[in-house]
């Protein structure tokens, strides 16, 4: 097995085309923009997300988001490798959690130590020509060479990625994030309502969990929280990027730590049952969440999250429509907050690359596609509540059941914004409907604004 791995490691061709992918989830992404005062959008860089469904042998699924930075290599490769270490025989039926666990680890830790192992002869030509470069005048001829060959090194060498990965075996769900990536699992009750719960934890120097664990290397937790960005990067850990897994202690925030405080090492939660669990599986890459939070503020963006989709599958007949269905609606939000010229406007002059994997638990989709005024089939949502500035790990729940009888179920459609481009979307004062309006936008025009009073309250206690 382990040659047979080594083998497919080493091969040019994708050996994943081959295995068989999950229909039980939808995968869509989309690529960053700026936004110009004109409020038209352009790229700033390649797309640098990737994602992997497969579905195992032995009642195996296998899913994962990973959010590059500094190009998309490491996240393609990972993408890649970390199939070859979970999907070749090493996982099945018989394993316990502690099993899983050490595999999930062991299998990152490879993935790693393989992407170094490949750019090992591109970081030794490029220190050599360093030690090089100070024989020469900064002027002459072979140091603009040298120069020129070194930025070709630095693109070859740099970037890493973030990665939130999701097992399920044996009816159980395991979660391994490294990075600032998020996994939400959204649980249908029997009387319909929804319940979020944020598994993933962000790994930043907000997350007092891991300042306390860059404190026990020798940190200082002040410095850390005042810090900011880590050479580039909010996340404290990463996949790759050779800056602050070889060089730390030329940082001056991460010299003093005694091992090396950037790691690749996931936290792994799980695992948990899905017996009878009925509802579905949210990996999302920074971008996504980010740019929600960016919109409409960190304090609701997992209960406005978890509202968009389950409108979505709702009224979507496909799992790909829906996750294209809810990217788009968000970059639609994050686009008219900043044409609103209002106050979060300042935050959405730009997002990154958005990917959204949506993965179904005993969840029914709608038996067609809808258009607002067509008459959508509606699931009850609730919306959750969750702090998420604070790193407790207890959530609290608010429930609000939508309407899901007569003409409200025209309503779920509605919540995509229809405007013209450049057109703000009111967030918790919409305009009243028109005199002329039918019964259908009527109920519709009602049921937005039910949902958007709903995510401002904070509390189980406040809804009536």
């Amino acid at each position: 097995m382990a040659a047979q791995r080594r083998n497919l490691m080493q091969s040019q061709q994708s050996w994943t085309d081959d295995l068989p992918l999950c229909q039980l989830c939808g995968v869509y992404t989309t690529a960053n923009c700026v936004y110009g005062p004109d409020g038209k959008s352009t790229q700033s860089h390649p797309n640098e997300d990737g994602h992997f469904r497969f579905r195992g042998e032995d009642g195996c699924f296998l899913y994962g988001v990973f959010n590059g930075f500094d190009g998309g290599r490491v996240a393609n490769f990972v993408a890649q490798r970390l199939t070859a270490e979970l999907l070749l025989g090493q996982l099945n039926s018989s394993h316990t959690d502690a099993d899983v666990r050490r595999i999930l680890l062991q299998a990152f830790d490879v993935v790693e130590k393989s992407y170094f192992e490949t750019i090992d002869d591109a970081l030794a030509e490029k220190a050599n020509l360093q030690s090089e470069g100070v024989m020469f005048h900064q002027m002459s001829p072979q140091n603009q060479k040298l120069s020129e060959r070194l930025g070709v090194l630095e693109q070859e060498v740099s970037g890493g990625a973030t990665a939130v990965v999701a097992l399920i075996l044996n009816n159980k769900l395991y979660i391994a994030n490294v990075g600032t990536n998020r996994a939400l699992l959204c649980k249908s009750s029997s009387d319909g309502q929804n319940q979020v719960i944020q598994i993933s934890h962000d790994h930043t120097t907000d997350n007092e969990e891991e300042v306390q664990r860059l404190a026990l290397l020798g940190l200082d937790p002040t410095r850390l929280r005042q810090a900011g960005p880590i050479a580039g990067q909010t996340s404290t850990r990463r996949i790759g990027d050779y800056r602050v897994k070889f060089n730390y202690t030329d940082i001056d925030l991460l010299s003093a730590a005694k091992s090396k405080p950037i790691t690749a090492e996931p936290e792994i939660h799980g695992s948990q049952s899905l017996e009878g669990v009925s509802g579905f599986l949210l990996l999302m890459s920074e971008g996504l969440i980010k740019a929600l939070e960016a919109a409409h503020g960190p304090e609701q963006a997992n209960q406005e999250m978890v509202a968009i989709v389950a409108a979505e599958l709702a009224q979507q007949s496909s799992l790909e429509g829906a996750a294209q269905a809810v990217v788009e609606r968000v970059k639609r939000l994050h686009h008219d907050a900043f044409a609103s010229g209002r106050q979060r406007s300042a935050h959405c002059s730009r997002h990154e690359d958005m990917s959204l994997l949506i993965r179904t638990l005993n969840y029914t989709l709608s038996d067609c596609a809808l258009t607002p005024t067509q008459g959508g089939r509606l699931y009850p949502v609730s919306v959750p509540y969750s702090n998420s500035q604070s790193t407790s790990k207890t959530s609290v729940t608010l429930s609000l059941v939508m309407p899901s009888q007569g003409t409200l179920t025209n309503g779920t459609t509605n919540t995509t914004s229809t405007q013209e481009e450049g057109t703000p979307t009111p967030r918790y004062s919409p305009s009243p409907p028109p005199c002329s309006a039918t019964l259908t936008q009527l109920s519709a025009w009602r049921l937005g604004s039910q949902i958007k009073h709903a995510v401002t309250l904070s509390r189980a206690g406040e809804l009536p």
